[in-house]
């Protein structure tokens, strides 16, 4: 008998969101940090150096909060599997009868739940009350090493972008064209996690776009106000 050989969008929950995530903050940190800066009138070497100095920050920054938060998140996972796996030891029937319970609940009929229950029960308990009483599976499972690099590797290459855009657009027009190929940078983010995530392409990338130009534009008016009059 064949395995279950469908793949669903679910499954790069983990990756995918951890990925997103950096990649939108290294360009809209980075951008908005560019934008910022060069509105204070500052020269284009100084610009750089605040853009490097953001990537840097900004993706270990980011690989910290990613491997905390989810490893938060993991040692609640052990810690209710280890609950679950006494409350099994202790009580077993106990554990049948909620198992069952859940069953019903969800539609079959008590004799069909029951049996479901035992047969579970005797397959892997302990799997079957961490997904169906928990709602903890593989695919959700936490991963604190992965969200971690996967968000300073995505931060970093988010950041180079604006920076590259830093270095070869003129002075003159540094801002406004750090500002549009940003944009079209977090456009096409938008759209590129909207069709991997199986989510609706418009709406990922007028979201992220959005968003992105309301930074740039906040830190370029603070910029101005309180920068150097050349």
């Amino acid at each position: 008998m064949r395995g279950h050989q469908e793949r669903h969008y679910a499954e790069r929950i983990g990756w995918l969101r951890a990925a997103v995530l950096g990649a939108n903050d290294g360009i809209v940190s980075t951008a908005s940090l560019v934008v910022g800066v060069a509105a204070a009138n500052a020269a284009r070497g100084d610009v750089l150096v605040a853009g490097v100095a953001g990537l840097v920050a900004g993706a270990m920054s980011m690989a910290a909060g990613e491997y905390v938060s989810v490893s938060s998140q993991a040692d609640t996972e052990k810690a209710d599997l280890a609950r679950e796996r006494q409350e099994l030891a202790s009580d077993d029937a106990g554990e049948h009868r909620e198992l069952e319970a859940i069953y019903v609940e969800r539609g079959l009929e008590p004799e069909l739940a029951r049996r479901v229950a035992e047969q579970l029960m005797v397959h892997d308990a302990l799997g079957a009350h961490a997904r169906d009483e928990l709602g903890l599976t593989e695919v959700h499972t936490a991963r604190p090493l992965q969200a971690a690099l996967a968000s300073a590797a995505t931060f970093a290459v988010g950041a180079a972008l604006p920076l590259l855009l830093a270095v070869l657009v003129p002075e003159a027009w540094m801002i406004w064209g750090v500002s549009a190929g940003s944009l079209v940078f977090l456009a096409s983010l938008g759209a590129l996690a909207a069709r991997v995530g199986g989510a609706n392409v418009l709406l990922g990338t007028a979201r992220v776009t959005l968003w992105g130009s309301v930074a740039m534009a906040a830190t370029a008016g603070i910029g101005a106000l309180f920068g150097a009059v050349p």
